[in-house]
C-alpha cells in the first residue's frame, strides 16, 4: 500500500517495528543503574573486543542508605578530621560518640548526617 506522504521505504509502519523492540533503558534505583551499565560496558567489552573485566573481589558498601549521601551540609560546613576510634585505647564507645557529637557541631542536628560522618571517626578494627 502506497503513501503520497513516506513513498517506497519510508512509510512510518516499517519503521515502528525497530522502536517496539528497544529494551528499557535502565532500572529506577541509582544503585541498580549503576550495576546496569556496568554489565553493559562489560557485555561491550567482552563481544566486540574479546576483554574480559576483572571480577570485582570486594567494593566498599555504605552501611547507611544511599539517601545519606544526597543530604547537603550545612552551609559553610567543613568536614573536619576527627579524632579517631580503634577500640584499642581505653576510650569507651560511649566517651567516643559523645565526642564526636560535639565534633560534628552544627552537622549533628541531623541524624542522617551523623550517621554519614561516623565512619570518618573510626579507624582500624572498629571500622571493620
Amino acid at each position: 500500500m502506497a503513501n503520497a506522504m513516506f513513498p517506497g521505504d519510508c512509510a512510518p509502519q516499517r519503521h515502528m517495528e525497530v522502536y517496539q523492540q528497544v529494551p528499557e533503558l535502565q532500572p529506577a534505583h541509582r544503585q541498580d543503574a549503576d550495576a546496569y551499565w556496568a554489565d553493559k560496558i562489560a557485555e561491550v567489552m567482552r563481544d566486540q573486543f574479546g576483554i574480559k573485566p576483572k571480577v570485582n573481589t570486594y567494593s566498599y558498601r555504605t552501611p547507611y542508605p544511599p539517601a545519606y549521601d544526597l543530604i547537603p551540609l550545612p552551609n559553610r560546613y567543613k568536614v573536619l578530621d576527627f579524632t579517631k576510634f580503634s577500640g584499642q585505647d581505653d576510650t569507651s564507645t560511649m566517651e567516643h560518640v559523645n565526642w564526636f557529637i560535639i565534633q560534628c557541631g552544627e552537622a549533628a542536628n541531623r541524624v542522617e548526617l551523623r550517621v554519614h560522618l561516623f565512619s570518618s571517626s573510626l579507624s582500624g578494627s572498629a571500622f571493620t
